[in-house]
């Protein structure tokens, strides 16, 4: 954006910043993308960091609501009737819901109606959102309206994961072959799949003559990953919008702001890198950080232990689930219940009060979902669904999760 000609004022920035800094880190203060990307984190504004990234403030910066105490820099989109206004979200996510990294889930019939409210207001021309989560399609698919000038782009469908990418070594005895990230950054995914598409798109296309749709059909294609180690992008609400240039959104890439253009270039169409899906992400760092420990080290025993503990709390939530299925529907029908999926176009749930209330029942009884237990978010949608009370919720959840 910034290399668009855009300028910090008109640019809002949420960000956890525990990556620079982080001990993990091989590079300390410095972030990359690609394998041989330059820092991406100097010089970016910081508006809200920390506990400051939460839903609240989240909508209330989209809809200028400052007196909803957003702290932070204060910072709101303060946009008008004729404005352009792009959003680009990347988090971990389940099926009709996106995480924060502080407070409460980000449920999709929320964030459709904050939608609904920015448009209401007349404070924009034209939106565009890109998503990067995991099952980000259902956040969109059969809850936002068309006629609101909104064309959101999504990583992955309703049902399937979105990919990490430009991943190091880390599976045993497969080499990583194509675009490697440096061989310090073994286990880790430099960027997201879908993310790192569509910006390097923008940085080698010509954003005054390409369009939104011209990028879509490049990123889709990308992120596909010829259907092996990849995601189906899809689109959501006014496709017309999506016929606008890229530069009204993103700015244009002048020459002399370029960066790493002919590595861009090169990277913008390469499906030769190391993708791994995101829920599958802390378990390929887990392991390669145990593989290239020392035998007989601390740190080996350390890395054996969490991966342990990760695979262990990951196989008790899907115990836990699995069992309440069959403690409502049968040990037959309770497996397909639960991993049902609508016909596009349908919304994930029909009343939306009831999947909060029933994910915080089952939470209550089986213990807070975790960033892998949330792809069970679709099963409590089916149960709220199916008509289950919620006292019959709140009983099987105690019996699933207690044996």
């Amino acid at each position: 954006m910034k290399a668009g000609g855009l300028k910090d004022e008109n640019i809002i920035v949420f960000m956890y910043d525990d990556i620079a800094n982080n001990t993990e880190n091989p590079k300390p203060g410095v972030i990359i993308n690609n394998p041989h990307g330059h820092d991406v984190y100097k010089g970016v504004p910081k508006d809200y960091v920390g506990d400051d990234v939460n839903a609240k403030n989240f909508f209330n910066v989209i809809l200028a609501n400052k007196s909803g105490g957003v702290g932070g820099s204060g910072k709101v989109l303060k946009s008008g009737p004729n404005d352009h206004i792009f959003i680009y979200y990347a988090d971990h996510g389940g099926t009709g819901v996106i995480e924060m990294p502080s407070g409460e889930l980000v449920f999709a019939y929320d964030l459709v109606n904050v939608l609904k409210k920015k448009h209401a207001s007349g404070t924009y021309d034209r939106l565009v959102f890109y998503l990067e989560t995991c099952e980000s399609g259902s956040m969109f698919d059969g809850l936002l309206p068309k006629g609101l000038n909104i064309y959101v782009m999504t990583a992955s469908k309703p049902d399937e994961d979105s990919y990490g990418t430009y991943c190091g070594e880390g599976t045993p005895n497969i080499p990583c072959l194509g675009q490697c990230p440096p061989r310090e950054f073994h286990g880790i995914c430099l960027g997201d799949l879908f993310s790192v598409a569509w910006m390097e798109d923008s940085d080698v296309q010509d954003r005054k003559t390409n369009s939104l749709h011209g990028q879509y059909i490049r990123v889709a294609k990308r992120t596909a990953a010829n259907l092996t180690y990849g995601s189906h992008v899809k689109e959501y609400g006014d496709k017309v919008v999506s016929f606008d240039p890229l530069a009204a959104y993103m700015g244009e890439n002048f020459k002399n702001h370029s960066h790493d253009s002919v590595d861009a270039k090169l990277f913008s169409t390469s499906s030769s890198s190391r993708n791994v899906d995101q829920r599958s992400t802390e378990l390929f760092y887990l392991f390669t950080k145990h593989k290239n420990a020392p035998e007989g080290s601390y740190e080996k025993y350390e890395a054996r232990v969490k991966l342990n503990e990760v695979m262990l709390k990951r196989s008790q939530v899907d115990n836990n689930v699995k069992h309440l299925g069959e403690l409502l529907f049968g040990v037959e029908k309770g497996n397909e219940v639960l991993h049902s999926v609508r016909p596009a176009g349908q919304p994930l749930v029909d009343n939306w009060d009831c999947l909060k209330s029933y994910v915080k029942i089952f939470e209550a009884h089986c213990g807070r979902l975790t960033t892998y237990g949330r792809k069970h978010v679709r099963g409590i949608a089916n149960i709220c669904n199916a008509g289950i009370t919620s006292e019959k919720m709140a009983a099987m959840s105690a019996q699933a999760c207690s044996s």
